[in-house]
């Protein structure tokens, strides 16, 4: 690291600069947009991004490349302001962003603890089993698989969500191929149109409430267009199944809830109202509320943790004696790499920003194009490109648009992602958990399906909200 710097100060020192700053007060920022550190910082991130994209054939966790993107980005930053003098202003916006980071950090990581403790209750293998074992068609499946699908993901992330449903439509369709493609990409389209119409239903919600931008009620505005978005394509989507019942699963099972997962799913949900009273009521930042939260369970867990080893001491032959239980535990299982990759993002998007290509960027898509196409490219982008680096762009530009407008943003990236199964994290992890049955072309065979409940979901919005 220190060569490149060497190498980088020495190539900074000898070229001239296009840019200009004004009479290098500590309160001017340098535009950098046509030098070639900035086209430097759009290649890292393009290539970094290439990275993350190609996660699955290369088997490199998205969190390392986007980690080194926004290091080397910044690193080109701080040595072009050290030249001019402006340390300040660029340790400033790099401040910005890492409290950016750091509020949706501690949101995300309290819910993924929550997910995970619930998780290791068995609360979400007893909904699967309960599903398995009731014997329902397989058009009952496909559609109650995609009905709870949607709405699990309005509180729990769409990777979890599907990946639980997923497990379902693997466990009854083992003998119908059919039936598990197409029901995977209905799972994915409904996770995604969940989560588009809560705060908590994805990053990028989150991303938006925390802002404050839209308040929490206001997301709820989005839920007719959410349900049009699932909905036009599942009906679709069923006209391809067969009928017929999938035969009784060998195991015929049912696991039980472990003592203390319906405490910690009420618990969840008070952690939920904390989180939007700090915001709602008293202006802080939903954040303070979660982690309030995070000290209910861990407070719980201590209780829980006494009563399991007061029950080993009276049965220590037991053979059903269980580790005491551990919070610590829950939060080692978070979904580390997505949470640093989201750290990347943040600043490496950040940076391009204050090179100055987010301004570009905004007065073209906003101001040349108008609000609407450029929103519902976001959508499509998104289906590219993760909507976490697509959204916070769009934030970080902050166009001058209509509430309705944010609205529409928030909506199309986040049921955008839907039209490939690369455009989201459900449909990454499905490709590798359904594997031969769910492809990249599978999904791409359906695409037309859910671009059209893609655009009448837009149609609505703007028909409902628009006003």
């Amino acid at each position: 690291m220190n060569s490149l710097k060497k190498i980088l100060t020495f190539l900074l020192l000898t070229l001239p600069f296009q840019a200009v700053a004004s009479e290098t007060s500590s309160s001017a920022a340098v535009d950098l947009t046509h030098h070639w550190v900035g086209f430097l910082a759009i290649g890292i991130f393009v290539l970094s991004y290439s990275l993350v994209i190609f996660e699955e054939k290369l088997h490199l966790r998205k969190s390392k490349p986007i980690l080194v993107a926004a290091g080397l980005i910044w690193l080109v930053i701080g040595i072009v302001y050290k030249q001019y003098g402006l340390s300040d202003v660029a340790a400033e916006a790099v401040r910005h962003n890492f409290l950016e980071y750091a509020e949706l950090f501690f949101f995300l990581l309290v819910a993924m603890t929550y997910i995970n403790a619930m998780i290791e209750r068995d609360v979400f293998d007893s909904l699967r089993d309960w599903l398995v074992n009731k014997g329902f068609s397989y058009k009952q499946l496909f559609w109650m698989t995609g009905v709870f699908a949607f709405f699990i993901s309005t509180i729990a992330n769409n990777l979890t969500t599907a990946l639980i449903m997923c497990s379902v439509i693997l466990a009854v369709g083992k003998d119908n191929p059919k039936f598990i493609a197409v029901s995977c990409v209905n799972i994915v389209v409904a996770a995604n149109s969940g989560g588009a119409f809560s705060p908590f239903g994805d990053i990028t919600t989150l991303m938006v409430w925390q802002k404050g931008i839209v308040e929490f009620s206001e997301f709820f505005a989005l839920f007719i267009p959410s349900v049009v978005n699932f909905l036009i394509p599942a009906i679709i989507f069923q006209l391809a199944l067969t009928n017929g019942q999938p035969k009784a699963t060998e195991e015929g099972g049912q696991a039980k809830v472990k003592e203390g997962g319906i405490i910690i799913v009420g618990l969840f949900l008070v952690t939920t109202l904390t989180a939007i009273a700090f915001q709602n009521f008293l202006g802080l930042p939903p954040a303070m509320g979660m982690m309030l939260g995070l000290g209910f369970l861990k407070v719980y867990g201590y209780f829980l943790r006494q009563k399991q080893k007061k029950v080993t001491e009276e049965n220590p032959t037991s053979v059903s004696v269980q580790r005491p239980y551990d919070i610590f535990d829950r939060i080692a299982q978070s979904e580390w790499d997505t949470l640093f990759f989201f750290y990347g993002v943040i600043l490496a998007v950040g940076g391009l920003g204050f090179l100055g290509y987010l301004g570009m960027a905004s007065s073209y898509l906003y101001g040349e194009l108008g609000a609407t196409p450029a929103n519902i490219l976001v959508g499509v982008l998104s289906s590219l490109v993760d909507n976490i680096p697509v959204m916070f762009a769009v934030l970080t530009m902050h166009p001058e648009m209509p509430h309705w407008q944010w609205l529409l943003v928030t909506l199309t990236a986040g049921v955008g992602g839907s039209l490939l199964s690369i455009g989201s994290a459900a449909g990454i992890a499905l490709m590798g958990q359904a594997r031969g049955h769910y492809t990249f072309m599978t999904h791409l065979k359906w695409t037309p399906v859910i671009a059209l409940g893609y655009a009448a979901s837009i149609w609505v919005h703007i028909l409902i909200n628009g006003s």
